[in-house]
């Protein structure tokens, strides 16, 4: 398998544990604010740089499917071009990014309300297979932005 091409179902998986990290970290930011609150985000961010700068073939999330998920299920229909979803975690790094600066600087409600639009954005792909970055990207590509390899 090319390094450019995944299982569609790889970061659905990512989504659906970014969904779950988000709603704690929105929670820890409105119930307290706590220092905790601030970590995850921070986790996320980190989570997000890695995965948009990295690959999404190589991030951890990414190597637990494969090693541990896809064993367990079906071939995949197809598989899909990496870029798409890669530009999406860039997505996530900045909305996430521009949480975790409020954060950092006492505005608690305002990170709250971006980490609750990645948290729209992970659960739309976690349940629906949506990729709101994926979309970007594919319009961006349209415009000529991006060169598509799929």
């Amino acid at each position: 398998m090319s390094d450019s091409r995944i299982d569609p179902r790889a970061p659905r998986l990512t989504a659906g544990v970014t969904a779950v990290v988000l709603l704690v970290a929105i929670y820890l930011l409105l119930a307290g604010p706590t220092a905790a609150g601030v970590v995850l985000l921070a986790v996320l961010v980190a989570s997000f740089a890695w995965g948009a700068v990295a690959g999404v073939r190589r991030h951890p999330l990414g190597w637990v499917f494969r090693r541990f998920v896809r064993p367990l299920l079906a071939p995949p229909a197809e598989l899909e071009d990496a870029a798409p979803p890669t530009f999406a975690q860039g997505v996530g790094l900045v909305v996430t990014g521009v949480g975790l600066v409020a954060a950092l600087l006492g505005a608690t409600t305002l990170a709250a309300v971006f980490a609750g639009l990645a948290f729209v954005a992970a659960f739309l792909n976690a349940v629906f297979g949506y990729c709101l970055g994926c979309q970007i990207y594919l319009l961006l590509a349209r415009a000529g932005l991006f060169r598509r390899t799929a």
